[in-house]
């Protein structure tokens, strides 16, 4: 893919919260968008790190013993292994940046909340 992504433009065409959309790819790694609002299951990554970059709203990353709170243009790296979950009080918008085949749920299968692996935004 050789062109260019528009953030605010993608994020417009996402309507669905907690289901991240692929809109690129490189080294193995993809960059997802994704829109959060209310309060995700707590869960690790066994050998994927992640990194949250907040575009709009405000996200809560909580983990067990502190909470770190993340503004548009501010991001945080989620090391592997790390237990943790995301809030969010109002509808935010992140961009994920994670190894291809990560679950959004990790090690837990929730019915309403584990996304389909490599959904890409049409």
């Amino acid at each position: 893919m050789t062109e260019k992504v528009n953030i605010a433009s993608a994020l417009a065409r996402i309507t669905e919260q907690w289901r991240p959309k692929v809109v690129g790819e490189l080294n193995g790694q993809e960059v997802k968008l994704v829109k959060l609002q209310g309060e995700f299951v707590w869960h690790h990554h066994e050998i994927e790190d992640e990194l949250f970059l907040v575009i709009g709203g405000r996200l809560r990353v909580e983990f067990p013993d502190h909470a770190v709170e993340l503004d548009p243009g501010e991001f945080l790296v989620v090391p592997r292994g790390v237990e943790h979950r995301t809030l969010a009080a109002v509808e935010t918008e992140v961009l994920l940046f994670e190894p291809a085949g990560t679950r959004n749920t990790g090690n837990v299968e929730h019915p309403a909340l584990t996304a389909p692996l490599g959904a890409r935004l049409d």
